[in-house]
Order: structure tokens, then C-alpha cells, then sequence
């Protein structure tokens, strides 16, 4: 994040280390007012008000060492539900050799394999395959599983009670090839689903199995990471027993990068988005959002078009940002969808009244230029909007990295006390 002159509530709320309902109770008892942003009338806060308080100089003399890290040997990794590779490309990028990937998509098979063609990967129902051919023969295991929850019997969740879940495939791969370590990503809801059970659940099995979950289990915020857009990806991490080495999360970075960084030549990309095909609104949804300014959305509208847009929706609470929401040059893009144009979760272009295109889908989730998507359009969108933004996905290999070189190095350590005993 960058020092600024102005700081929304969720951004004081990051800097202060308090929830943005606490800003807000003090916004009310005059502890720390907001103010009201000039263009937008958001609630924001002044740069000398947050100054005050000592975390504030704390966060932001926080120092961007990086998290890159030489692997010290050629570490393999197997990912499941692989999807069109944000994960599989960060990895790689980090150094990790990829040595199978598996997912269902025939579209997203077709992708990995036009822009990787010596990837090995297995199209199938995961359902379907047998995982013990690759024991001793990958490092890691990774995989994007859907939240799924679980049916309790007694105490304590098992393997055998996570059957049909895609979890239970996930676990049952880790317990057929042992890695020393495995990485599991799913959204943030996942610690609330089912009132903490499924995760609790989730931590059981791999328990069972074998691995101690890193904990806390953390939410990854992908801003902090090299990658313009406010997405947050839940990481679940477990290291096998017998390795006593404790695996430590990718450092942040302080700087936040926007749409701008996406789009424009700049520090994050070296030339403009390149022109491709895109989705449209109808004319009825493009007479709406032109006029919605940047950074605005539904309650920027007159109130006689909010009600007839919103419909039923004007009348439930939430603030239902994403409706009717056209993004801003200045500001990280809000998490994309698996479909551009949806009227929950519009995310307007800053100029044009469109979505953004294929081409500026995949910038805001920070992958490569030269990665090529198969399918129609809309499967386009979809394969780039479940992916994980490469860049953070990077940040996560260099962690995992820095994890498996003390392993090798421990490994080295017991072979020179072995051979001393001889």
C-alpha cells in the first residue's frame, strides 16, 4: 500500500489492524472521524488522522525484502484441478518443476496443452485415477478443491466420511504419494463454512493422514502480491510428520497496484494490453452504467433508475457493490467472475461502458501475454476467472521453495552424520 493523502475504511482498518465495523463505532464516538471523499463522498480518512497512531509508521516501514528464492535441487510438483494454470505458471515462474497436472475441463486441458505441450496432463475425473505411480516422485501437491461440507460421525471427521467431496480426492492423493508438503486453495468462506466445520473437518483428515496443518491457516489477500485486483484466496498448508521444518507464508508487499498497473505499460507490464475479443452489454444495461462514473456504482444512479436496475434487490440490505459497478484507472479491480457481465458483480470498464476483455481479464489476474486461452469466449472468461493470479501464485512457490531447501538441507545433514557413524 502506498502512503497517501487519502485511505478508505478498509484500507485504515488493514493499516491500524482493527475490522472495518470498529472504524466505523469510532467514526460514530468522535474517536476518529471520517471524512467524506471529494468526487465520491466515500468515507475515507485523511493521511495526518491515521499518522497518530504508531501503526501506522510500523505498516508502512514494513521493507519489500521479496520472497524469491534459488532452489537449491529440482523440486516436482503434482496439481490437481488445475484449471488453465495460474497456479501451474506462478509455480514455474517461482522455479518448480511441474510433473503432472489433472482437471476435468476439456477446454482448460486444451489451454495447458497448446501453451505447454510437454506438460503432462491427465483429463480426467479425478475420481477415476490411481495417484500411487508418483510416490517418491513429487515434492508437493497442490490443488484448487471446491468447498464442499462434510457429514459428521462421532468426535472426531475421518477419510472414509469425506467420500464424494472433492476434498476426499484431494486427500486421498496426498496419502498416496506423500509428499512432504501439500497446498490447498479455496476461497475465504471456507473458514466460516458450515460454522467452521468443514475446514475443522478438512484438518482432521490430514491429520489422519499424515500432515499437520500450518496454523494459523491463512487468508492471502492477491493486492499484497503483485497483482492488481482485491481478490482473497484462502492457503491451506500441511507438512508431512516426519519433517520437522516449519513452512513460514510469502512476505507482502507494501506497494498496491491498479487497474492502471494492469492495463497501461508500466512496472508491472511492459507494454499495453494487448486488443482481443470481449463480452457486451445489452443496450438496456449499457444506458445504465454510462452513466455511472469511475469508481462508482448503483447508488451513483437517479433514484427512479436505482429501482427500476436493482428491482427486488434495491430492497434488501448489504450494500451490494458490485452492482451496476464501473471500475476506477486508480484503484485494484474488484475480484473477477467466471462471467464479465453478470448484474451482481458488473465490472465496467473505467472509459467504455463494456466488461473488460478477454486480454484485460487475464492481465488483472496477471497472466502472461503469451498465454493462450481455447474455447469460446465465455469459456475464456471462465477458465481466467477461477484461476489463481499467477503472480501470487509465485509469491507462494517461493515459500514453498524456501521450505523445501531446508528440507534437502536437513536431509544433507543426516547423510554427513550417517557417514561420520560409519
Amino acid at each position: 500500500m502506498v502512503i497517501k493523502d487519502y485511505f478508505s475504511v478498509s484500507e485504515a482498518a488493514e493499516i491500524l489492524g482493527k475490522n472495518s465495523e470498529t472504524l466505523r463505532r469510532w467514526d460514530n464516538e468522535d474517536k476518529l472521524k471520517a471524512v467524506r471523499e471529494p468526487i465520491s463522498n466515500y468515507r475515507v480518512y485523511k493521511k495526518e488522522q491515521l499518522e497518530v497512531f504508531p501503526e501506522f509508521k510500523l505498516y508502512f516501514n514494513k521493507l519489500d525484502k521479496g520472497n524469491f528464492v534459488e532452489p537449491l535441487k529440482e523440486y516436482q510438483v503434482l496439481e490437481l484441478f488445475a484449471g488453465a494454470g495460474g497456479l501451474a505458471i506462478g509455480l514455474e515462474q517461482a522455479g518448480i518443476k511441474c510433473k503432472a497436472l489433472n482437471e476435468i475441463d476439456k477446454w482448460a486441458c486444451k489451454t495447458l496443452r497448446t501453451n505447454r505441450p510437454n506438460w503432462n496432463v491427465i483429463e480426467d475425473d479425478i475420481k477415476n485415477i490411481n495417484f500411487t505411480g508418483f510416490k517418491n516422485k513429487i515434492d508437493i501437491v497442490t490443488g484448487g478443491f471446491p468447498c464442499q461440507a462434510f457429514s459428521y460421525a462421532g468426535k472426531k471427521l475421518g477419510l472414509q466420511d469425506a467420500r464424494g467431496t472433492l476434498f476426499y480426492e484431494f486427500a486421498r492423493t496426498v496419502k498416496e504419494t506423500e509428499p512432504k508438503i501439500c497446498i490447498g486453495e479455496n476461497v475465504r468462506g471456507l473458514i466460516s463454512h458450515d460454522n467452521g466445520k468443514t475446514l475443522e473437518g478438512m484438518i482432521s483428515i490430514l491429520d489422519e493422514i499424515g500432515y499437520n496443518v500450518v496454523s494459523p491457516v491463512k487468508v492471502l489477500k492477491a493486492i499484497h502480491y503483485n497483482v492488481p485486483q482485491k481478490r482473497e484466496r484462502l492457503i491451506l498448508v500441511a507438512v508431512r510428520k516426519d519433517i520437522d521444518i516449519e513452512y513460514n507464508y510469502p512476505l507482502a508487499f507494501s506497494e498496491i497496484y491498479t487497474l492502471k498497473d494492469a492495463l497501461k505499460k508500466g512496472s508491472l507490464f511492459n507494454r499495453n494490453v494487448p486488443k482481443s475479443k470481449g463480452a457486451k452489454y445489452p443496450e438496456h444495461k449499457k444506458k445504465v452504467l454510462d452513466l455511472v462514473p469511475p469508481k462508482g456504482y448503483w447508488r451513483d444512479l437517479p433514484l427512479d433508475i436505482q429501482k427500476e436496475y436493482m428491482q427486488k434487490s434495491f430492497y434488501l440490505g448489504g450494500g451490494k457493490t458490485g452492482m451496476a459497478r464501473r471500475i476506477g484507472w486508480d484503484e485494484p479491480c474488484l475480484t473477477l467472475t467466471c462471467s464479465p457481465a453478470q448484474k451482481q458483480t458488473e465490472r465496467c470498464h473505467p472509459d467504455e461502458t463494456r466488461p473488460f476483455t478477454v486480454r484485460e481479464y487475464a492481465r488483472i489476474q496477471t497472466f502472461p501475454d503469451d498465454w493462450h486461452f481455447e474455447g469460446s469466449v465465455s469459456q475464456q472468461y471462465k477458465q481466467i476467472g477461477n484461476a489463481v493470479p499467477v503472480n501470487l501464485a509465485k509469491e507462494i512457490g517461493y515459500s514453498i521453495i524456501s521450505f523445501l531447501n531446508e528440507v534437502h538441507k536437513e536431509g544433507f545433514k543426516a547423510n554427513e552424520l550417517k557417514t561420520l557413524a560409519v
